[in-house]
C-alpha cells in the first residue's frame, strides 16, 4: 500500500506520529510563504500544512490531482479548531509530496457539493460526480443495502439464486421486450425471474430470492423509470394467500431501516435524511383507496390501475393518517394484472395482488400465483395467451404444485424514495435509459 492511514481517520491520538497520506487535492491555499492543502480520500479530508520549499513546489498544481504526501501528525491548537471544519483536530506537516497525477484543467463538471451541472452531464463524468460526498455517501449507503438484503433472506432461509438473463421467450408482455439475435435464434434480454423463481419454489427449494439485473425495452422519460435496473425478487411456498407475502416484506424493511440507521449514520447525515420505521404498513383495498383519493379531487375509473397522480397524493394521506411512508395497496383488477395472479373465487374481477407504495411511488409489485393449471389455462385463453407456446412453464404445473406468492421490488427505486432523491437516474451509477448506451 502506498499509504500508511487514511484521510480523515487520524485524530489526536496520532498526534507525532509519521504518516503516508495519499488522496486527492481538494483545496490549494497559499499564504505568502507556507500553504494549506485539503487531501481527500472515500474517508474524509486532512489538513496538511506545507513549508514555504513545498509551497513553491506545488503552487500551481490543479484541483483533483493526486498526490503522495509524507509528514507529522500534529495536533492543532483549540483556537484554529472550527467544529464546521472536516479537517478536524489535527493537521499534518508534509516533509514530502509526490505528484501522482496531475489534473487537467478546467474540470469538464461542477464537483462542488452544491453543484449546479445538469445530471445528464454529471452522469456523462459520472467518475467526477462520485467524488461529492453527497453522491458518495448514497452509493455507500446502496451497498449495505445490497449486503443487508442478503443477510435479511439468508436469515429468513430463503435460498439464493442466479436466473437467465438471455431467455427464449417471455411470460411477460413481449412488447416490452429487448430481442436479440442468438446465433440465429430469436432471444430476448429478461424482464423478469418470475418463471425461475416459480420453477425453484416448486422444485421443493420452497423459498428463493435474487438480487439481479432486469430490462424493460420501455420508452419511458420520466424519473422513475429505466431500461435496466437492479430487482430483489423473493418467492415462496406453501403460503395461504398474498398477505403471508406482504409479512415478509414489512419485516424486511423493519429490519433494513433498522439496520442503516445504526450503520450508515453519517452517510444518511451527508444526504440530510432521517429515516422512520413504521409500527406497522397499513393494507389498503381498492375501494377504500378509491374512496381516499375522491375525497381530494382524485377520480380512479373501475378496472383501472393507480397512476403516478394517484400514488402520489395516496402516500400523502396515509402519512397523514397512518403515520407511515409505506403502504400495501391490494385488490388490483384483473384487466390490468398478469395471467399468473390468482383470483379470489368470489370476486374475478380482481386479483390476490398488491403494490407496496414508498413514499408516494411504487416500489414494488407482488402477488399469490395461481397454482392450478386447469384454472391458468382458463385465465391464460381469456388474456388471449396460448399457455401450449409456453411448454416450458406449463410444464411446472404438471406434476405437483405447492401454493406459492412472491414478489418483485426495484433496488433503484429504494434507494431514490428513501434518501429523497428525485429522479431515479441519482439512485444508481451508471443509469440506463432510452436514450443513455455510454459510459
Amino acid at each position: 500500500m502506498l499509504t500508511t492511514h487514511n484521510c480523515g481517520e487520524l485524530t489526536s491520538k496520532e498526534a507525532g506520529t509519521k504518516v503516508t497520506l495519499c488522496g486527492w487535492v481538494d483545496t490549494l491555499r497559499i499564504q505568502g510563504k507556507i500553504g494549506f492543502l485539503l487531501l481527500r480520500d472515500r474517508y474524509g479530508i486532512t489538513q496538511v500544512f506545507l513549508n514555504p520549499e513545498l509551497s513553491k513546489e506545488i503552487a500551481t498544481l490543479p484541483k483533483e490531482s493526486v498526490v503522495v504526501i509524507e509528514g507529522e501528525v500534529k495536533k492543532r491548537p483549540a483556537n484554529q479548531v472550527k467544529k464546521e471544519m472536516s479537517t478536524g483536530e489535527i493537521e499534518v506537516s508534509a516533509t514530502t509530496i509526490d505528484i501522482i497525477s496531475r489534473s487537467e484543467t478546467p474540470l469538464p463538471i461542477e464537483i462542488t457539493e452544491e453543484t449546479t451541472t445538469h445530471i445528464d452531464k454529471r452522469l456523462d463524468y459520472r467518475f467526477l460526480d462520485l467524488r461529492r460526498n453527497k453522491i458518495a455517501a448514497i452509493f455507500k449507503i446502496r451497498s449495505v443495502i445490497y449486503a443487508l438484503t442478503n443477510e435479511f433472506f439468508i436469515k429468513e432461509k430463503f435460498i439464493n439464486i442466479n436466473t437467465p438473463k438471455l431467455t427464449k421467450s417471455g411470460v411477460e408482455s413481449g412488447a416490452e421486450e429487448f430481442k436479440i439475435d442468438y446465433f440465429g435464434k430469436k432471444a430476448s434480454l429478461a424482464q423478469s425471474p418470475q418463471v425461475y423463481k416459480q420453477m425453484f419454489v416448486v422444485a421443493g427449494l420452497e423459498k428463493v430470492f435474487e438480487i439481479g439485473p432486469i430490462f424493460r425495452a420501455e420508452k419511458s422519460h420520466t424519473t422513475r423509470h429505466l431500461t435496466e435496473f437492479i430487482g430483489i425478487d423473493f418467492e415462496m411456498g406453501f403460503i395461504k394467500d398474498e398477505h403471508d407475502v406482504m409479512d415478509v416484506i414489512e419485516k424486511y424493511f423493519t429490519f433494513l431501516l433498522e439496520k442503516l440507521i445504526k450503520q450508515c449514520a453519517e452517510e444518511l447525515t451527508v444526504v440530510g435524511v432521517k429515516l422512520n420505521i413504521p409500527p406497522k404498513i397499513p393494507r389498503l383495498d381498492m375501494p377504500e383507496i378509491k374512496k381516499l383519493l375522491k375525497e381530494k379531487g382524485k377520480t380512479i375509473p373501475e378496472n383501472e390501475d393507480l397512476d403516478a397522480e394517484a400514488e402520489k397524493l395516496l402516500g400523502e394521506i396515509v402519512k397523514k393518517k397512518y403515520h407511515s411512508d409505506f403502504v400495501f395497496t391490494l385488490g388490483y383488477p384483473w384487466a390490468k394484472r398478469p395471467f399468473y395472479h390468482m383470483r379470489p373465487e368470489n370476486n374475478p374481477k380482481v386479483t390476490r395482488s398488491f403494490d407496496l407504495i414508498y413514499n408516494g411511488v411504487e416500489i414494488a409489485t407482488g402477488a399469490q400465483r395461481e397454482h392450478r393449471l386447469e384454472i391458468l389455462e382458463k385465465q391464460c385463453k381469456e388474456k388471449g395467451i396460448d399457455l401450449k407456446k409456453l411448454e416450458f412453464y406449463r410444464d411446472i404445473f404438471r406434476y405437483g404444485v405447492i401454493p406459492h406468492g412472491g414478489v418483485g421490488m426495484g433496488l433503484d427505486r429504494i434507494v431514490e424514495q428513501m434518501l429523497n432523491l428525485g429522479n431515479i437516474r441519482e439512485a444508481i451509477l451508471l443509469p440506463r435509459d432510452p436514450e443513455r448506451l455510454t459510459p
